[in-house]
């Protein structure tokens, strides 16, 4: 019984954490109204790109996405042990040790899986919102890696320098 006890405590505790995890439904961006636009243009606006964003990505939040590639990973991690542990036990026991360990390694590979995957989803999400958001003339967020170019001397960019000494005298008639 202690043996069975401590992957139950072990399992139920990831699964208890993984809850906790909230992934946003909309946009992870701020967006501001475009100049001279109203206020209630914007909200119309950013519904509508809200909604083209969602059908971009299938549909799917980030967070159904995650959802799905943890119980899938779980799944197949599962299906995989039990077929390795009947392999090597050769009884029924050995499949159901070789399930349960299938599906903690299933569980914590699909944990990180759907983590990444609900990322994925955000961003692309992101981006499609921000596009639609600029296309409709609002202002959004630009990366802030702003380089600074040292500036090049004149030797450096090719430039002959001018002969060294007092320029010579200008045309006649030119003052």
């Amino acid at each position: 019984m202690q043996r069975l006890r401590t992957p139950c405590v072990l399992l139920s505790s990831l699964l208890f954490l993984g809850a906790c995890t909230v992934i946003p439904t909309g946009p992870s961006v701020m967006v501001l109204p475009g100049t001279g636009q109203s206020i209630e243009r914007f909200r119309a606006d950013e519904a509508w790109c809200r909604d083209d964003a969602m059908r971009q990505i299938g549909g799917k939040t980030a967070g159904q996405a995650q959802r799905e590639s943890a119980v899938t990973s779980a799944a197949v991690g599962t299906a995989v042990g039990a077929l390795a542990g009947a392999a090597i036990g050769g009884d029924g026991r050995g499949a159901a040790v070789g399930a349960g360990v299938g599906l903690l390694a299933g569980s914590a590979a699909g944990g990180d899986a759907g983590r990444r995957s609900g990322v994925g989803t955000q961003q692309q999400y992101d981006n499609a919102y921000i596009q639609c958001m600029y296309a409709k003339g609002h202002r959004v967020p630009v990366p802030g890696n702003v380089s600074y170019a040292k500036p090049v001397r004149a030797a450096e960019a090719g430039i002959p320098v001018p002969p060294a000494g007092k320029p010579p005298a200008p045309p006649p008639g030119v003052r």
